[in-house]
């Protein structure tokens, strides 16, 4: 009913930048959390950055200063901005939404997640 779509990984030099985007589909009536996580090899998959449909972020402190998340909700979308990038923000980032279906019953999606490679 929802899908979550992800792009914009890629391999990156260590002090470069990338953007994530994720673009949300389907019978969508609203988006309350958007979310950004990541699982590095052998690795637990951890939070990265979250906003809610207000405005309001969080940070993992890891990324605090160099990762910012923002949101386009006319067009359900989700974006990630990381600057001065290092070698242990490698791993495979997952975009998680809360959604609010047109039927009014609410569902937790994961997109496919895209690899973000930071490496000389």
């Amino acid at each position: 009913q929802v899908q979550l779509v992800e792009s914009g990984g890629g391999l990156v030099q260590p002090g470069g930048s990338l953007r994530l985007s994720c673009a949300a589909s389907g019978s969508i009536f609203s988006i309350y959390t958007m979310d950004w996580y990541r699982q590095a090899p052998g690795k637990q998959r951890e939070s990265v950055a979250g906003i809610i449909s207000g405005g309001s972020t969080n940070y993992a402190d890891s990324v605090k200063g160099r990762f910012t998340i923002s949101r386009d909700n006319a067009k359900d979308t989700v974006y990630l901005q990381m600057n001065s990038l290092k070698p242990e923000d490698t791993a495979v980032y997952y975009c998680n939404a809360e959604v609010v279906l047109r039927s009014r019953s609410r569902v937790n999606v994961w997109g496919q997640g895209t690899q973000v490679t930071v490496s000389s």
